[in-house]
C-alpha cells in the first residue's frame, strides 16, 4: 500500500504571480470576479466565492519545457491565500464535479500511457494509490476531465529518512 498526499501548486509560484509575476505564456494574469462555484484556487484548493477577485493564467506545473509540459488556464485567489496543508485529505476542489482526469507521470515528466482515466471522485484516492504503487510512476496528476485543466498533484507519502543517533 502506497501512502499518498494531495499537493497544491507551491507557494512560490502564487507569490510570484501575487506579486506581478507573468505567467507560462509571458502574459499578466487577467483579473475577474467569480461569479460562484467553478473557479477552483490552485493554492488552497477551494472554490472561489462568488463576487471574490481572482487571477486567471497559463500554468504549466512542470520544471521545464518539453512535448508533454502541459499548459492551460488556472484560477488563483487574487488576494494570498493560504496553501492548502491538509494533503492527506482530498481537497474541497476535487468535489465540485462527478469526476476528473486521474494520470500518472514518469520521473522525466512524460505521461505514462495507459494510466488516464476518468475517475469518479470517490474512486480518486484509491486510483492515484494504485497508480503510485507502480515503479514507473513518479507523481499523478488530477485534472479537468471535461477541460484538461490541472487541479492537484498527487504525490507519494515519503518515509523520513533514519537518523544516526551514535548509538
Amino acid at each position: 500500500m502506497t501512502a499518498i498526499r494531495f499537493v497544491a501548486m507551491p507557494t512560490t509560484d502564487a507569490e510570484y504571480l501575487w506579486n506581478g509575476g507573468r505567467d507560462a505564456y509571458d502574459r499578466l494574469p487577467e483579473t475577474i470576479v467569480s461569479d460562484g462555484p467553478g473557479h477552483p484556487c490552485r493554492h488552497c484548493l477551494e472554490n472561489i466565492d462568488a463576487g471574490e477577485a481572482l487571477l486567471v493564467f497559463a500554468y504549466r506545473p512542470f520544471p521545464e519545457l518539453q512535448p508533454y509540459a502541459e499548459t492551460g488556464p488556472v484560477f488563483l485567489h487574487k488576494q494570498p491565500c493560504a496553501r492548502y496543508a491538509a494533503e492527506e485529505i482530498m481537497p474541497p476542489v476535487l468535489t465540485t464535479s462527478r469526476d476528473f482526469i486521474v494520470r500518472g507521470y514518469n520521473e522525466n515528466d512524460r505521461i505514462v500511457y495507459g494510466t488516464g482515466a476518468v475517475t469518479a471522485i470517490g474512486d480518486i484516492p484509491a486510483y492515484g494509490e494504485e497508480l503510485l504503487g507502480r515503479s514507473d510512476i513518479a507523481y499523478v496528476h488530477v485534472r479537468s476531465a471535461r477541460n484538461n485543466c490541472f487541479q492537484c498533484r498527487i504525490d507519494k507519502v515519503k518515509a523520513p529518512a533514519l537518523v544516526e543517533t551514535g548509538a
